[in-house]
């Protein structure tokens, strides 16, 4: 400490370019601060810096025998903790992830002790050190927050442990759902509505979740107990209701529970299979060399669907390639709401069909592939649907929300079907086809990155910045920080630096996120473990990304 502190005195009113000396390896007696980073401009990108305190200084060495998930529990538990503590100084700050619980390095564990890693904004006037500040800050303030998010005694250990718990019980849920024949779980008294679209917090005096009789169910749990609530079964089912009774409400409380969420967050006890992937209509979106003659063919001009590339998709085009990607990459449940969805990649009703001849469309609707789907690659699929009856008939499960409340209305179903049969024929003209990866242009990758200086940054949410190019990932609805888009875009990175092309992406990233995955990546606090899923869906935005279809 007392280098850093003689270090920093020599900088008082310097250009805060000299900052630049401060960077390496302090002891602080009972932490080591590393300063990694220092950012170059005060308006440039905050400082980063990294604390190592020993396993026998922290008291929480019971942590080392937790399970992964309790660990990674306790780790959001103490990023949130310092972040708390930081608020007393506005220049510091540490990734969150929000209401999730993600695999995040803002915290690590290892075998010598907790590390924190976080940012500082370093104090200046214009552009001239105010030394004296960051003294205060990096050896009076910043040494407070460390000792107090990383000591057991300065911790709420039951609000620790309970935090936990209630994690991994979440993900004692998930591990159940396929054993059970389940792609999703709701446990009763759970709290589906959000406070608004931009917050994220439950709603007050919402009605709590109670399952129907005839699709309840009970699971265990390491530290609850048995849990009941809705078990939705695999195969097709759709949400159906009346406008403003929760169809919504509930697909997005199912897509954001492939991960794990914080206590008091209403969904503790809703979990969702991890490679179930939403998909929508995205018009404008790039799509790359893939084989849509599952559901487009024979285009007007004889355009090939069979290594289909196009700048600007449709809606109906940019669906199916989503839904086709997500195959590729291993997704085992699809996620659609109506609302979002291209009408004619849908459905297509008898009097559409008797007045527009088949020759003359070159979709093939949803509905008629969607039970190949199940049957023949075991893919589930989770609908909300208000405006066509003709998914009834391959329906196995029908769920109908009513003020917020779900009903199983399955055997209602099946008599409206006996009542009001369907006229229409189905469309489809060709076997459905399981197609092998494509090929990813590796070397491609790197060229992007040489042209824009080889930087990579997520953009909040919506936008990931890969060396040239910004990738509008703003229709992944699933992911939920900036944190995974950072780690997405290292990955990418990673997969540029070999040459030639990669055989099988999918199995590339899956080898980069084995184990101690960001031990790969720079010593960066905001990174996340994101989806497999995700990752090639962005991968597949990339607008300049080379794909080439398998021989």
């Amino acid at each position: 400490m007392d280098l850093l502190i003689a270090n920093l005195k020599k900088l008082e009113k310097q250009n805060y370019r000299a900052y630049q000396k401060i960077k390496g390896q302090y002891d602080f007696g009972d932490f080591t601060l590393s300063i990694d980073h220092v950012q170059s401009d005060p308006y440039a990108s905050a400082s980063r810096l990294r604390a190592q305190r020993a396993w026998s200084l922290t008291g929480l060495e019971w942590l080392k025998d937790c399970s992964a998930t309790y660990q990674q529990a306790a780790r959001d538990f103490i990023a949130r903790r310092f972040a708390e503590l930081a608020k007393q100084e506005n220049s510091l700050s540490i990734s969150l992830t929000g209401q999730t619980v993600l695999d995040s390095t803002s915290v690590l564990f290892n075998q010598q002790g907790i590390e924190l890693r976080f940012r500082i904004n370093l104090p200046a006037e214009g552009r001239d050190i105010l030394a004296k500040k960051a003294i205060n800050i990096l050896t009076f303030h910043l040494p407070k927050f460390i000792r107090r998010a990383t000591l057991e005694r300065e911790l709420d250990k039951t609000a620790l442990i309970t935090h936990c718990q209630v994690v991994e019980d979440q993900q004692a849920l998930r591990d159940q759902l396929s054993a059970n024949g389940l792609v999703a779980f709701v446990a009763n008294g759970s709290v589906l509505p959000r406070v608004a679209g931009n917050c994220d917090l439950p709603m007050k005096e919402a009605v709590p979740f109670q399952a129907p009789t005839t699709l309840q169910i009970t699971l265990t749990t390491p530290n609850q107990g048995p849990i009941t609530g809705m078990g939705i079964p695999k195969g097709i089912t759709l949400i159906v209701g009346g406008g403003f009774h929760g169809k919504s409400t509930l697909l997005t409380a199912l897509e954001r529970s492939i991960y794990n969420h914080i206590p008091g967050d209403g969904r503790e006890g809703i979990v969702t299979d991890p490679q179930a992937m939403k998909i929508r209509a995205e018009e404008g979106r790039c799509v790359h060399n893939l084989n849509l003659s599952n559901y487009i063919n024979h285009l007007p001009m004889g355009k090939n669907t069979h290594d289909f590339s196009t700048q600007d998709a449709s809606g109906s085009t940019s669906q199916a390639a989503w839904l086709q990607e997500s195959i590729e990459a291993g997704a085992s449940t699809l996620l659609i709401d109506e609302d979002t969805s291209a009408t004619n990649f849908m459905i297509r009703d008898e009097r559409m069909q008797a007045l527009v001849a088949k020759g003359d469309e070159p979709i093939t609707p949803l509905v008629d592939r969607i039970g190949q789907l199940r049957d023949e690659l075991g893919i589930s699929t989770l609908i909300v649907m208000g405006g066509s009856g003709d998914y009834l008939d391959i329906a196995d499960t029908v769920i109908q929300m009513h003020d917020y409340q779900a009903i199983d209305v399955t055997a209602k179903a099946q008599q409206v079907i006996q009542q009001h049969p369907t006229l229409r024929r189905n469309e489809c003209e060709t076997p459905l086809t399981a197609f092998p990866p494509r090929s990813l242009n590796r070397s491609a990758l790197q060229k992007i990155l040489a042209e824009g200086k080889f930087r990579v940054s997520a953009k909040g949410t919506s936008s990931l910045r890969f060396g040239k190019e910004f990738a509008d990932i703003s229709a992944l609805e699933q992911l939920e920080s900036s944190a995974e888009i950072n780690a997405i875009g290292w990955l990418c990175f990673q997969l540029a630096q070999q040459p030639g092309w990669a055989t099988h992406p999918v199995q590339e990233l899956a080898a980069l996120l084995e184990g101690e995955w960001y031990s790969k990546m720079p010593n960066q606090g905001d990174l996340a473990k994101p989806r497999i899923l995700d990752a090639m869906a962005t991968l597949n935005r990339l607008r300049k990304a080379q794909f080439k279809i398998a021989e």
